[in-house]
């Protein structure tokens, strides 16, 4: 399947600033078409959730489309698609559902590798219900959180593992099936998963990753800013959430407070379609189509990812930080004797976005060795293009010079 990057990169407004965005990993530009889908659901008419008016039946066609779009996304089912104002959000209210079956001597294992969001609210559950916290590291040599890392800390009192599907800070891709498989042996353990970086880059298979919980962020992918979790609609039943009494107990609508954003909805539904479409050759329903896009996709980052690898490794004094062998198109970067903050600087009086820090992947960065400063972050997204990053390569010769 070919995918044709001008096609997308004309329907992002932004782009016409003629800024080289590598910060998709802190949130992508977005298409028109899903900004138009946003006023569009917002002009409507639009009212609370109903069938009897027009504005009432518009809300529940945004509600009904975004689980169906999420659903196809990821390889779920449409009623487990649970609505959030972040990812961040959603872990916290999940941490906080899930604890309250925790008893002292529990345990819970955390990732350094991972996002502060997928650690914290985890510590902060298990510290309130008396639970163990802990730790899986990855080599930081390698950038690798190898199975055996989670494994190695499983225990018939485990009772929630949370782990990335793809590091934010250094792109780490660990072998999610593998661990599930691992965690699964344990009876009451749940596998929670991160796939925020992830689902950026992949084509997401729910069942073939095996993770209990899967949290995600359409704004990470050319959709609207908020947090989507998935998981089987069984397991949500079996959830109870703090709610207002007279808020609805159906799943997933337990888990979702006050009323929902319709009209960010429609934007999501609007990315996902937009994503199914970047493989216009692929046919069949839209899991499939975006099967094939996703495929095109990973193709187009991959090549411009290792063009990007060559660069760097003709320029002197450039440490690279993301070295692990399966790895999303992001790259950690520091510079002997250089701050990375002066490099962003540097970058971005050239019309180049490569941001410096550590992105709230804390634990990852002090791991590496970088403290809480962390590096540069070159992250790659569908619409960059050899242009991109020939200017990218030719900031960093300069900064370098400089």
């Amino acid at each position: 399947m070919t995918f044709d990057v001008g096609a997308l990169r004309a329907e992002i407004p932004a782009l016409q600033s003629g800024v080289a965005h590598f910060d998709g990993p802190g949130g992508t530009q977005t298409p028109a078409r899903v900004a138009r889908a946003i006023a569009d659901a917002l002009t409507g008419p639009l009212s609370i959730r109903g069938q009897l008016t027009p504005g009432e039946a518009n809300a529940e066609t945004c509600v009904r489309a975004f689980r169906e779009a999420m659903a196809d996304l990821v390889g779920g089912d449409p009623s487990g698609v649970v609505f959030g104002r972040s990812a961040t959000q959603l872990t916290y209210d999940f941490a906080h559902t899930l604890a309250k079956d925790w008893e002292p001597g529990d345990e819970v294992v955390v990732s350094r590798l991972d996002h502060d969001a997928n650690i914290r609210p985890w510590i902060q559950a298990a510290t309130i219900a008396g639970a163990v916290v802990r730790w899986a590291d990855f080599d930081p040599a390698t950038g690798e959180l190898p199975p055996a890392a989670v494994g190695e800390l499983l225990t018939d009192r485990t009772r929630l593992v949370a782990v990335t599907a793809a590091s934010n800070l250094i792109g780490t891709v660990p072998d999610i099936a593998a661990i599930a498989e691992l965690v699964h042996r344990h009876p009451r353990a749940l596998l929670h998963v991160d796939g925020v970086h992830y689902a950026a880059h992949a084509f997401v298979d729910l069942e073939r990753l095996g993770a209990d919980l899967f949290v995600c962020s359409p704004y990470k992918f050319l959709g609207p800013h908020h947090g989507v979790l998935v998981a089987s609609p069984d397991l949500l039943e079996g959830l109870r959430p703090d709610k207002l009494l007279p808020s609805t107990d159906a799943v997933p609508e337990r888990f979702e407070l006050g009323t929902l954003p319709y009209e960010v909805l429609a934007g999501t539904t609007a990315a996902v379609d937009l994503l199914a479409g970047l493989a216009p050759e692929a046919t069949g329903g839209r899991r499939e189509r975006l099967r094939s896009a996703f495929a095109a996709v990973e193709r187009h980052e991959e090549a411009l990812r290792a063009e990007v690898e060559a660069g760097l490794d003709a320029l002197p004094g450039v440490i690279r930080h993301s070295r692990a062998a399966d790895r999303t198109p992001t790259l950690l970067l520091t510079f002997e004797g250089r701050d990375t903050a002066d490099a962003y600087r540097f970058l971005a009086d050239r019309g180049v976005h490569a941001p410096a820090g550590s992105f709230y992947a804390l634990e990852a960065s002090r791991h590496l060795g970088l403290g809480d400063t962390g590096g540069l972050r070159v992250g790659l997204s569908p619409y960059n293009d050899k242009d991109d990053v020939a200017r990218l390569l030719e900031g960093l010769a300069a900064f370098l010079r400089s």
